[in-house]
């Protein structure tokens, strides 16, 4: 009897067949993206003939057939969905657009908004209202929903979205319009928010119950397509779908919740590499997925993937649980080029399938990541895909040559040198930064790298990360269809319970668990699954109070006594709060959010078998192969397949196999596991590129140096951004975002920043500055200070300004920076904005420049003195420490940096980080007419008198300068309206990146 996992993807359908007690075998296919059930059909027939049967009799022996599929992630991105009709609360039609309020780009004023999947015209509104105690204010209007459901049913709607407001308390409303929805209209697919995810947070409620009708009818009619194709045949087993939050499902339930299929195949390699850590003895693992357009990294903890409730894909939310896969635009087919300040970069542009790299021969012109291997002589021209494909190495060299060599100066070994490194110090920052995001140290995991072009790159990413191991699955090259034969039934249930922990009625608690428990159960035991393999598991959101994002921890004994289970409650989030964040507000409030539970059905499990062991000491060599590492040296070639377990190959050196290429660098070494698998030992001694760089560096650094820096110092400001927004208490700063971080250099130059508002971020190197002047050269290491005056480079009150100094050896070389709008600083109004202030002293406290930490010790004194002043001192000071947070954790980072690369050069690289930017605005303001420009705007008054307000601005232009003069504009007035220099300052250099290109690095340059 045979297990089959199925992985429909882009390019290629990947298929893996499994029986107890022997090797797996592993089949691809085209895939057929019109009919994927096409290409599926096609690797069945392959894969039964390879088995000598006929397709029928393959079928027939089939205990289990599990399918993943890209069916419902493509309708969604390539938006080929269905035409759905939306009902929501009376008034609130318009949250699909309004979303959550932010822009995902601040700076750019072109970008277009995400076209909602259902417009307007097709977005109706019931009357009913439902209160957020669960209680009914305005009954449902059923002749009126009769009304608007025949008008979308005239328009032609496929499917139906309904979303209520606080129906996640009381559903009675929904259930109701799902009723009448049936009587009229049977058979038509329907989502109700309240049974596609029963929770907190509309819009999050809202996008992913829209996203669920809008793929539903279409993966619904793709799986009838295939039933059609599979019912000529006898099929023995199960036919399961994957599912995104690494279970199984039927194909009925994973119709009736099409949302969560949407990262199916992703899913499955992650699977994958969880089963294969535990085949090895790897338990925690970053799973490092690199293809041919992007690169998915997720994390894998005590033998279980992360799992997240907050996804973006095609431009939507997705808030069922999900393997947390965090993707990025870094894969082989990842376009290189030099943009105009002279800074390589990698991605996220690719060369796609067509015409994909220059070397395909098939069009394309510009050089990728596997164009770069190539010339480097790590792929074998004539075996790639097994030899189903040639690429052309002239192409390459020539693409490389052109399009980065010649305008960066370099040979093009130099070049395509570049391009590898370049693109793996991308993907080590991401896993760096998902790594804070989830409050884990990478350098104490094991790396598991697959897909096709990871080979070559996991070393390096390895490297960087201070990661010593990498495992490269046997199967890597179809290790999602591989991990389906890994996993299990699995459904996940929620219910949004909002309440403080002290107080609440755990009798209610007790209920809502048992009704989960007991639904999930039911299901399992319905679709035949014995009671002992049976597993659940229960869980809480939970968050302190004001805050925004939730952190789940296990739910303790619910049957202990009550004081008992409320303190092992209370401490279980207290000490998950610390692991994430490194620590906890032990006097703030906790609240319950949302209530899960998961219940797991246990399949059978198809394991390899290990292989048997061969002569390990007798290596044979498939070929010797020219290399470039920094000049030519003969390296060794193995095929993967002819090497036995225990076999040791010592870098330089390629292994390869029909669809994996993988190197091995010099200091490093590979064993085969007893699975088949390589073991890469990476050597994290003094060898790595930025050492090797360092020793050897120029006056001016090299362009690889340049664009790695870059790199780092850019996720340094991000992960100081995400510190800020996970462990802020306030609304303001946690939902709105109404912060800025940033680096500075010893002069207050802007280095680098994170997200940021654009009002912020040109003002701080002039709070830098002031703090830098007022203390001198008593600044020390550990000190940390503190201000909000405007006259010292703040903007207005409420946004207080944390500074961090950084020294290395003695000698101050860089600032973090933090600055962040407090919902309150005193004054007379709550939250600052006092309409009418005449004064400063009368809109909050002025901080001044002041040490907030002296050597390292915190400055009590001036916290108590901060604390008085303003109205809600918890939330104030829960905030401070989130401000403070995020500038330890880049004073860490930095200092990780200056121990890389070493001073001198790292300061000559951003040095020439700044002029690069600064030639590339210089640059185009120079294709502007040279001239005198004006213009106006007028504010209508200042609270006090009835006049207009001009602002003027003469903009001058001469050559490639630029000059902003508002010296014309109206004198100070009597209202809070007037703007400070570093705020004016910040607003004219945000006014340059709103017209700059998208790609300009966001620098003093």
């Amino acid at each position: 009897m045979y297990v089959i996992g199925i992985d429909v993807g882009g390019t290629f359908t990947d298929f893996v067949v499994a029986q107890e007690g022997r090797p797996p075998r592993y089949f691809k296919t085209a895939s057929t993206p019109n009919d994927p059930s096409e290409g599926l059909m096609t690797g069945l027939n392959d894969a039964a003939s390879a088995h000598g049967l006929s397709l029928e009799d393959f079928l027939a022996s089939a205990d289990m057939i599990i399918h993943g599929s890209t069916v419902a992630t493509n309708t969604l991105v390539e938006r080929k969905g269905a035409k759905v009709g939306l009902i929501t609360t009376d008034g609130f039609r318009d949250l699909l657009e309004m979303r959550e309020g932010l822009k995902e780009d601040r700076y750019n004023l072109r970008m277009t908004p995400v076209e909602p999947l259902v417009p307007r015209y097709l977005r109706a509104e019931a009357s009913e209202r439902v209160l957020a105690d669960g209680s009914v204010k305005v009954a449902l209007d059923e002749d009126a929903l009769n009304a608007v459901l025949d008008g979308l049913k005239d328009e032609g709607v496929e499917s139906l979205a309904v979303c209520f407001l606080f129906s996640y308390l009381n559903p009675a409303h929904e259930d109701r319009v799902g009723e009448i929805i049936q009587a009229k209209f049977p058979g038509m697919y329907t989502s109700l928010s309240s049974q596609v995810i029963p929770q907190i947070k509309e819009f999050d409620r809202l996008s992913t119950t829209v996203i669920n009708s809008y793929v539903g009818p279409v993966l619904g009619r793709y799986l009838e397509s295939l039933q059609e194709r599979l019912k000529s045949f006898r099929q023995a087993g199960d036919f399961l779908i994957m599912q995104s939050n690494g279970g199984v499902a039927p194909i009925e339930d994973s119709h009736r919740l099409a949302v969560r299929s949407i990262l199916s195949g992703p899913a499955g390699g992650v699977s994958g590499a969880a089963a294969y850590g535990r085949l090895v003895g790897a338990s925690d693992i970053i799973a490092f997925d690199m293809g041919g357009t992007s690169t998915d990294i997720s994390l894998i903890e005590d033998g279980e993937p992360h799992l997240s409730t907050e996804k973006f894909e095609g431009g939507w939310k997705i808030s069922v649980p999900m393997i947390d896969i965090h993707t990025m635009g870094a894969g082989g087919g990842s376009i290189a080029s030099v943009g105009p300040g002279g800074i390589m970069k990698v991605g996220p542009e690719s060369a796609g399938a067509l015409p994909g790299p220059a070397s395909y021969g098939k069009g394309g012109e510009l050089p990728t990541v596997t164009d770069a291997n190539l010339a480097l002589g790590y792929l074998n021209p004539d075996n790639f895909l097994g030899g189903s494909a040639k690429l052309q190495k002239d192409l390459a060299e020539k693409a490389v040559a052109e399009h980065v060599a010649q305008p960066l100066g370099l040979s093009m070994l130099e070049a395509a040198e570049g391009v590898s490194t370049v693109v793996s110090t991308s993907i080590a920052e991401g896993i760096r930064l998902m790594s804070v995001q989830r409050g884990v140290d990478p350098r104490r995991f094991t790396m598991l790298a697959f897909g096709g072009a990871a080979g070559l790159q996991a070393g390096k990413v390895a490297r960087q990360l201070q990661v010593e191991k990498v495992i490269i699955p046997a199967a890597a090259a179809v290790l999602s269809a591989h991990g389906m034969l890994s996993t299990d039934l699995k459904y996940d249930y929620s219910r949004s319970y909002p309440a403080a922990l002290v107080g609440i009625d755990l009798d209610s608690v007790k209920k809502i668990v048992a009704n989960m428990e007991t639904e999930g159960r039911n299901k399992l035991l319905g679709q035949g699954v014995p009671e002992a393999d049976i597993e659940i598991s229960v869980s809480a959101d939970m968050r302190y109070l004001d805050q925004i994002y939730d952190v789940n921890v296990p739910l303790p004994d619910l049957h202990q006594d009550p004081e008992t289970l409320l303190s092992q409650w209370a401490a279980n989030f207290h000490q998950r709060y610390r692991e994430l964040y490194s620590y906890s507000q032990s006097e703030q409030e906790i609240r319950l959010v949302t209530l899960r539970a998961t219940v797991v059905g246990r399949l059978p499990k198809f394991d390899p078998p290990p292989l048997d062991s061969g002569n390990a000491k007798t290596l044979k060599e498939k070929a010797r192969r020219s290399i470039y590492l920094g000049g030519w040296t003969e390296a060794p070639v193995y095929e993967i397949g002819d090497l036995p377990p225990g076999s040791l190959v010592n870098g330089p050196a390629i292994l390869e196999s029909d669809f994996t290429t993988v190197l091995i660098e010099p200091g490093d070494s590979a064993t085969i596991d007893p699975y088949g698998g390589i073991e890469l030992k990476v050597s994290l001694e003094a060898t790595g590129e930025a050492t090797d760089r360092a020793a050897t560096a120029t006056d001016r650094p090299d362009p690889v140096t340049l664009a790695v820096v870059e790199h780092r110092l850019e996720s340094i400001a991000l992960e100081m951004t995400e510190v800020m927004l996970r462990t802020a208490m306030s609304q303001i700063l946690n939902s709105s975002r109404d912060f800025s971080t940033c680096i500075l250099d010893a002069d207050c130059q802007l280095v680098a920043q994170g997200e940021g508002i654009p009002v912020h971020v040109s003002a701080l190197p002039v709070a830098g500055a002031a703090v830098r002047d007022y203390f001198g050269d008593s600044m020390a290491e550990g000190d940390l200070f503190i201000l909000n005056d405007p006259y010292f480079g703040g903007s207005h009150l409420p946004d207080i300004t944390i500074i961090k100094p950084v020294f290395h050896e003695g000698k101050l070389l860089f600032y973090g920076v933090n600055r962040a709008h407090h919902s309150d600083v005193g004054g007379g109004t709550h939250g600052g904005y006092n309409p009418r202030a005449t004064e400063i002293f009368q809109e909050g406290i002025r901080i001044p420049p002041l040490k907030l930490y002296d050597r390292g010790v915190p400055r009590d004194d001036v916290l108590q003195m901060l604390s008085a002043n303003v109205r809600q001192p918890e939330n104030f000071l829960g905030d401070l420490n989130a401000q403070i947070g995020s500038v330890m954790i880049a004073a860490k980072r930095i200092a990780e940096l200056l121990d890389s690369y070493g001073a001198g050069p790292l300061l000559a690289a951003v040095e020439e980080i700044l002029a690069a930017t600064e030639r590339q605005v210089r640059q185009f303001i120079s294709e502007w007419p040279d001239g005198v420009y004006h213009g106006e705007s007028l504010v209508d008054d200042d609270g006090f008198d009835n006049k207009l307000i001009p602002i003027r601005a003469k903009v001058t232009i001469a050559g490639d300068s630029m000059t902003i003069d508002l010296s014309e504009s109206s004198p100070q007035v009597t209202g809070f309206i007037n703007s400070a220099y570093a705020n004016t300052r910040s607003l004219a250099h945000a006014a340059i990146m709103y017209i700059a290109p998208a790609d300009l690095a966001k620098n003093e340059g």
